[in-house]
């Protein structure tokens, strides 16, 4: 699994016209997800993120985690993370999972996330999303679970 997770004052997601997730302050996550993932990678990531300390603390140093300031987080799935761009003009998405597997574990990712007591807003999975954010810092952050 892959993520790119950008540090945000708010973000939200919209289908048709339509806000279908919206978070304040925390984390606005993207996530992509290859053939080899398994509930393992969704569980170690989930904790890897929820647990991250890239919140100012009161001498402006970045300590402070998602529940230290009650943020929040939005995920987004990303086939396109798994986009290889080496060759041509056009990528080449074979790395990333097949649908199902990747709806699969992008729903087990939210609820672990839910679970780790994170409020977790989403989009919808293989809908054509608008994505609004605005960054904090910015920070912006890739976690890839094949170099943990």
């Amino acid at each position: 699994m892959k993520a790119v997770i950008q540090r945000v004052k708010h973000a939200c997601v919209a289908v048709d016209g339509e806000v279908v997730g919206k978070i304040n302050q925390g984390f606005l996550v993207l996530l992509g997800v290859t053939h080899t993932d398994t509930e393992k990678e969704a569980e170690w990531l989930s904790k890897k993120i929820t647990d991250l300390r890239v919140f100012n603390d009161s001498d402006d140093k970045m300590n402070l985690g998602l529940k230290d300031v009650n943020g929040e987080l939005l995920v987004i799935s990303q086939f396109t993370l798994y986009g290889n761009c080496i060759k041509g003009r056009r990528p080449s998405f074979i790395g990333a999972a097949k649908p199902d597997l990747a709806d699969d574990l992008y729903n087990f990712f939210i609820k672990r996330c839910n679970d780790l007591g994170i409020k977790t807003e989403s989009g919808i999975f293989g809908a054509d999303m608008k994505v609004e954010l605005l960054n904090d810092g910015p920070v912006t952050l890739i976690i890839d679970t094949e170099q943990r």
